[in-house]
Order: C-alpha cells, then structure tokens, then sequence
C-alpha cells in the first residue's frame, strides 16, 4: 500500500508541475493555472516561513511514505530528487531552486497577463 500511494505522489506531483509550467497555454484552463500559481506560491512562501522556503505539503507527505518504505537521504525538494532520478545526475539544491523558481515566476507572470492583463476578445460581429 505504501509503494501504490508513492507512486500516485510522484504522479501528482508531475501533473501539478507540469501543469504550473504550461497550464496558461489553453485559454480554457487559464483560471485553473492562476489558482495552482496561487496555491503553490502560498506553500512556498507563506508556509515557507514556518516549514522552510519552498515548502510543499505533498513532498512533506510523501517524504514520509519513502522514509516508511526505507530511502534515505532524500534530498529537500521532490524536482531535485525527480532531476536526480530521471539524469542520474546529482545537480546542486541551490541550481534546482534556481532554475525552478526562475521557471515557476516565468508562470506565475505569463498566468498573471493572460489572466488580468490581456485584454479579452470580443465575440459576435462587430456592427458599423
């Protein structure tokens, strides 16, 4: 049972992350991406202030389960250890923090102006 819910983490959270990188592209989910934009900023910076910047709930949680199952040294985030496990690689936890808080803020302001800044298309044919 611990092995199934690990897997639906990581599957979660390669849906949210995904979804925070390219969720303002389809104008019909454009509103759902500012919300997990939202969402995720108040975990990483406003919970972040008790629980450590870049703070997630679902890594928390599923930190937990792996602990349970028997890893050890997990890294601070799940990008990291997701970089580490896909490249074999083992990047520095400040240039993951970097690249994605640059990537998430690119988002966050693309979300902003499709959400806000945009000015909307109007429908129906324009009368003269």
């Amino acid at each position: 049972m611990l092995y199934f819910a690990d897997v639906i983490f990581t599957l979660l959270h390669i849906i949210i992350i995904l979804f925070n990188l390219s969720g303002w592209i389809l104008p019909a989910t454009r509103k759902a991406h500012f919300i997990c934009i939202v969402i995720t900023a108040f975990c990483w910076f406003i919970l972040g202030i008790w629980f450590g910047w870049g703070y997630c709930p679902l890594t928390d949680c599923q930190w937990s389960i792996k602990e349970q199952l028997g890893e050890t040294n997990l890294p601070a985030s799940f990008i990291t250890w997701l970089a580490n496990k896909t490249t074999g690689m083992q990047p520095g936890d400040t240039f993951v923090d970097l690249i994605t808080l640059a990537l998430f803020m690119l988002a966050a302001i693309v979300s902003v102006h499709f959400n806000f800044l945009k000015p909307r298309r109007r429908t129906g044919v324009a009368h003269r």
